[in-house]
């Protein structure tokens, strides 16, 4: 396992490690002894906590400990991201944040030429996933249109202002409240609109 160690790496801060397991009966010891291996800084840990919960505490912390320069350590992608969204958004909310990536079983590490690479893909990935959203939708409502169904009142908040702002809160790590200020509108109507739209959120 020794050669997903950080080949070569150059990072100006400190590595930051972070381990989870689902249940109280698994044991972390694998992925600690990993992330000591690598020679993490500090470690944070989750335990009992599944990846699908909105707040893991321990990634929260580890998340707010991250500085410019810093490098997140994880032993496999599983760990970090709830979804594929999820991590994808996290991803690019590193790379605009100056803080690199490592998973030591997929042999990821963004300080690497090639491992640059995975932020592009994460990014390309995260948008795609957004056009599917928006564009699902509006068929969804021409074709209730078509079929005469009364539509209603239209929404506070269009599909794609609702994504912008799911974006701002993801890859940007703007709190919701700002985003409700920058639509003038409450955070119950934003996180109502994120829940319309089917997309995760960080509390």
């Amino acid at each position: 396992m020794n050669a997903f160690f950080f080949p070569s790496i150059e990072v100006t801060g400190r590595r930051i490690g972070y381990a989870r397991v689902s249940t109280q009966d698994q044991k972390l010891r694998m992925q600690l002894d990993a992330l000591k291996a690598a020679q993490c800084d500090h470690i944070f840990k989750d335990h009992g906590i599944s990846g699908g919960k909105a707040s893991r505490p321990g990634l929260d912390k580890a998340l707010k400990t991250l500085k410019r320069g810093d490098a997140l350590v994880v032993l496999k992608l599983d760990r970090l991201g709830r979804s594929v969204q999820h991590l994808s958004d996290l991803l690019v909310r590193f790379e605009n944040e100056g803080i690199h990536f490592c998973s030591l079983a997929e042999g990821i590490n963004t300080t690497t030429p090639g491992g640059k690479l995975v932020y592009h893909l994460f990014a390309a990935f995260a948008e795609f996933q957004r056009d599917i959203i928006s564009e699902n939708t509006a068929l969804g409502l021409a074709a209730a249109k078509q079929r005469g169904k009364a539509l209603g009142r239209p929404p506070s908040l269009s599909i794609d202002t609702i994504l912008a702002g799911h974006r701002a809160v993801m890859q940007q790590g703007l709190p919701i409240i700002e985003v409700a200020k920058r639509y003038k509108v409450s955070p119950a109507t934003v996180t109502r609109g994120f829940k319309r739209a089917g997309v995760e959120w960080v509390h």
